[in-house]
């Protein structure tokens, strides 16, 4: 009997391309485990009038461990009208799966790792000031509060009377005071004391394990007074117990003009939901961009891996496959090290390193040509080319 089962969730898209070649990797390295696919995206929407379903939350509610591919969302207009026509006027209400997954299970604390490898044409350089070129080496991994904040779905458009006497007592609803419900949207951004207390930590502890000289914590708290604020003031409590590790303080609108000009300086980045959100996939986009952008969900009991790519449905039924695994082979290390199998992972991405290096096999985007089809014509590797190099390295 396998150690582990793994939920394996494909989801939509370029998901049900990738997560496979994830799988053929851990196969490879001998992960001993059994893997469960599970139903989530856009055709259960559709079909279902449920993206997320309940069979697929019982089984990672038994087996505590997924990966997980990609997905479609829509706005909410469009959401509705490609539901299926039987389900309409039922009160079905789309809902991101991945957002409502991770409040099911309390996924709080998010990991997005934005290392570069060296060899990567992709990599960020810059431009020396006596002449020619530098290349840093970007090793940041953003904490990302993953399940307040703009994204924690309390939000109206044309709201209730009830909520607009309650915003009535805030002296600076008074210019929105006079505006009909009708014409009015709003989000909420929440925060809680414990929720940061739980990211800010998890960020300080994985710095002290991994040898980071500082923790940034990357908000707006000039602006953003009380959420931001709160991050803030919690990051200097728990800072006392951390004295050999540095805590700075960025803006993320300075900190998105910072990582483009000394992205070596950042280690342990923490954010709330929304601006964890972006400045991960901006550091991404330094190290080769999405395909090269890993995460991890975890939670007190489950923990969820994915790649941070959306579903590219335009690259989905291309014939052989040319999008880039790596994103999601390294979510699959990232697994590996969350049940302890660290030998394992570090091969894995010793692997994905010397691929890297060797240059010999690279997919479209690591060679800049346009996605489609003509791109394995002009060299590039399909997506099982890429995998079968990885493997090959494993050793």
């Amino acid at each position: 009997m396998a150690k582990y089962t793994v939920v394996t969730m494909p989801g939509d898209g370029i998901g049900e391309v990738v997560l496979p070649e994830a799988v053929r990797v851990l196969d490879a390295v001998g992960f001993d485990a059994e893997y469960v696919h599970a139903d989530i995206g856009w055709q259960f929407w559709v079909t279902q009038g449920n993206p997320l379903p309940d069979r697929t939350v019982e089984l990672l509610r038994r087996h505590k461990l997924g990966l997980f591919g990609a997905i479609t969302s829509k706005p909410k207009g469009q959401a509705k009208q490609e539901l299926a026509p039987e389900l309409r006027d039922k009160g079905h209400e789309y809902f991101s799966p991945i957002v409502a997954m991770r409040q099911l299970f309390n996924l709080d604390v998010c990991i997005r790792p934005c290392r570069s490898f060296p060899g990567n044409p992709l990599n960020f350089v810059r431009q020396k000031a006596g002449g020619g070129y530098d290349e840093p080496t970007v090793d940041a991994v953003v904490f990302r509060q993953n399940t307040e904040g703009l994204y924690c779905g309390v939000e109206w458009t044309d709201p209730p009377q009830v909520v607009r006497n309650a915003l009535g007592m805030h002296p600076k609803w008074k210019p929105f005071a006079d505006v009909p419900s009708a014409d009015l949207a709003m989000s909420v951004r929440l925060f809680t004391r414990n929720a940061c207390r739980r990211i800010v930590r998890a960020a300080f502890e994985y710095a002290k394990k991994h040898g980071y000289k500082s923790v940034t914590i990357c908000e707006k708290p000039n602006v953003l007074r009380e959420t931001s604020g709160m991050m803030e003031d919690v990051a200097r409590e728990v800072k006392a117990d951390y004295p050999n590790i540095e805590h700075w303080s960025t803006n993320i609108d300075a900190q998105m003009m910072w990582l483009t000009k000394n992205p070596e300086d950042y280690g342990v980045l923490v954010a709330g939901n929304m601006f964890g959100d972006i400045i991960s996939d901006a550091f991404a986009g330094l190290v080769g961009g999405l395909g090269f952008a890993c995460s991890g969900n975890i939670g007190d009991e489950v923990a969820v891996f994915e790649p941070t790519h959306g579903s590219a449905p335009k690259y989905a039924e291309l014939d052989p496959p040319i999008v880039n695994p790596i994103a999601m082979i390294l979510s699959a290390a990232m697994l590996l090290d969350h049940v302890g199998a660290t030998k394992m992972a570090v091969r894995v991405r010793d692997a994905v390193a010397a691929v890297v290096r060797e240059g010999k096999v690279r997919t479209y985007d690591m060679l800049r040509l346009p996605g489609g089809a003509k791109a394995i014509g002009q060299g590039a590797a399909t997506t099982t080319q890429m995998t079968d190099e990885i493997i090959s390295k494993l050793g």
